[in-house]
């Protein structure tokens, strides 16, 4: 409702007289889903989109950096209502007066970014939503009321959530019957989004390599491709050589959460996101 409300019912809030947010902080491990979120909400409020990787808007040559964030927000205001998704903002808006060899770019950076939040040309139908995997690092006073006042926690999908996506990462590839997604969905706790689309891409890879080992005429490849299957047994080695989260990050990443106080996006359609 902090995002897509305020652009789906302009009316509803301009009769309240209401102040929507205008900026959401998205923060949790790298792999959750958070840029498919805010992909997603702008779907689902009809908006247009425009995504940027921080680290795209550095530049060495004076000015460039701070011309880039303007022309962002001049893009977004003629396209409104638009969601502006800046990803790891962490890269352009680290911490201020911590030494850093780009410390004087990101400076400006940073002063910018206030600039377009607080400046006097109104952000009308225009969200600016931010994510990143470090948010310790992010500089304080973009998370201050009436920027990025929103923070919201995006943790490793629960179990139902990872058997929504384990089904849609298996739907269209040739699976053994003897392939259980819920019993994949009970092994794999602290796993991302991410890294089941990679033990899952890996296995597919293996059953592949196999096939081609066994035919390799690619003739006789294709003439038997119907034998060709992913079973239970590669898809599990291949998610035995994918690294999890330990509990040591995602402790720390619930101390972050506790120290925002605010909610976390545990409801989110894992269909609408993966």
């Amino acid at each position: 409702e902090a995002i897509e409300w305020p652009l789906k019912y302009r009316s509803v809030f301009a009769y309240a007289n209401a102040n929507p947010p205008k900026g959401i902080f998205l923060y949790g491990p790298p792999g959750t889903g958070k840029t498919l979120v805010a992909k997603a909400v702008a779907n689902e409020s009809e908006s247009n989109f425009i995504s940027i990787k921080g680290p795209e808007l550095l530049s060495k040559w004076v000015g460039e950096s701070e011309k880039g964030i303007r022309e962002i927000f001049r893009k977004a205001r003629q396209a409104a209502p638009c969601i502006v998704f800046f990803d790891e903002i962490d890269a352009i808006a680290p911490i201020r007066g911590r030494d850093s060899g780009d410390s004087s770019v990101t400076e400006r950076m940073i002063s910018q970014l206030l600039t377009e939040l607080d400046g006097l040309e109104v952000l009308k139908d225009v969200v600016v939503i931010a994510a990143s995997n470090r948010p310790d690092i992010v500089d304080p006073a973009l998370l201050r009321s009436g920027r990025f006042d929103r923070h919201l926690y995006v943790p490793p999908p629960d179990r139902d959530s990872r058997i929504q996506i384990i089904k849609i990462h298996t739907k269209n590839i040739p699976k053994a019957e003897d392939v259980n997604v819920e019993h994949l969905a009970d092994i794999t706790e602290n796993y991302t989004g991410a890294d089941i689309a990679s033990f899952i891409s890996t296995a597919v890879m293996v059953a592949i390599r196999q096939h081609v080992f066994k035919y390799e005429d690619p003739v006789e490849a294709e003439k038997h491709v119907k034998e060709l299957t992913v079973n239970m047994q590669q898809i599990e080695d291949a998610m035995k050589k994918t690294r999890p989260l330990s509990k040591q990050e995602t402790d720390w990443y619930k101390r972050i959460e506790e120290k925002f106080g605010k909610p976390r996006l545990s409801e989110i359609d894992m269909k609408a996101i993966t």
